[in-house]
């Protein structure tokens, strides 16, 4: 038997982490006190961990976070407003799995972003699908897309995601059409999937800030009272971290 003949093929049928294994195994012969059993046990655990973290990283590079945020690093400060207990129930994912939502409010600074894209990069982590945006720039695209015959295909992606996230709702005038692709967003999405929002503005001048009664009504309904609410205050991270440098 070739054994290097047998470590292309793995490689040819994509288990590059039993490739790996198995070729490390050659290199190191007398030190691998495994039965037979055992070694294509661990194998198998090898090549699965493999594609599981090619995987994950694939999510995350499909999610197009702004930063790298990570749920280990959260700043549980009590001038934050930030329940410790609460925000590591909602990185359990249940919100997820039972279609919920979740809306972070606050002043600039505060975080919001950061816990938004820390929740999407664990669900990442758990491999789940998550799309992350800039609620003006989706918006803008959205527009775009509708002009240039796109917008069936742009929702299609948006929908078929298990968690979106809208960063920075409410920071620009939202316009007729801009306020039915909202809509439109919500409504597939309403008891189907979930949608983590944040905005510097508070969840009282929603209403106004989207316009139509009708349309702000169907919308606020759908996203408002099936949400987990985090209302963060304090002074701005930022400007905590300049005031230290």
């Amino acid at each position: 038997m070739n054994q290097h003949t047998t470590i292309e093929k793995m490689k040819q049928m994509r288990m590059t982490g039993m490739a790996e294994a198995y070729l490390n195994s050659l290199n190191n012969r007398n030190e691998t006190p495994y039965s037979n059993d055992e070694f294509i046990t661990l194998l198998i655990d090898l090549e699965w961990d493999n594609r599981l973290n090619k995987r994950i990283k694939t999510l995350i590079n499909k999610a197009s976070f702004r930063e790298k945020a990570s749920v280990r690093n959260i700043n549980y400060q009590p001038s934050r407003n930030l329940d410790r207990n609460a925000f590591e129930r909602m990185i359990a994912l249940h919100f997820i799995d039972n279609k919920e939502n979740i809306i972070i409010t606050g002043a600039t600074g505060t975080g919001k972003s950061y816990l938004a894209q820390a929740i999407g990069m664990h669900a990442c982590e758990m491999t789940k699908k998550v799309l992350y945006f800039n609620t003006t720039r989706l918006m803008d695209q959205l527009k775009l897309d509708k002009i240039q015959g796109k917008y069936l295909q742009s929702m299609r992606k948006i929908q078929n995601a298990d968690l979106i996230i809208l960063d920075d709702f409410g920071l620009s005038p939202i316009d007729q059409m801009q306020r039915q692709a909202l809509l439109d967003i919500v409504e597939h999405r309403y008891e189907k999937s979930s949608i983590i929002l944040t905005s510097q503005v508070p969840v009282a001048q929603w209403h106004g800030l989207i316009g139509e009664d009708t349309v702000a009504d169907a919308i606020l309904d759908r996203l408002v009272y099936s949400s987990h609410r985090i209302e963060l205050e304090g002074e701005s991270l930022r400007k905590n971290k300049l005031k230290k440098e």
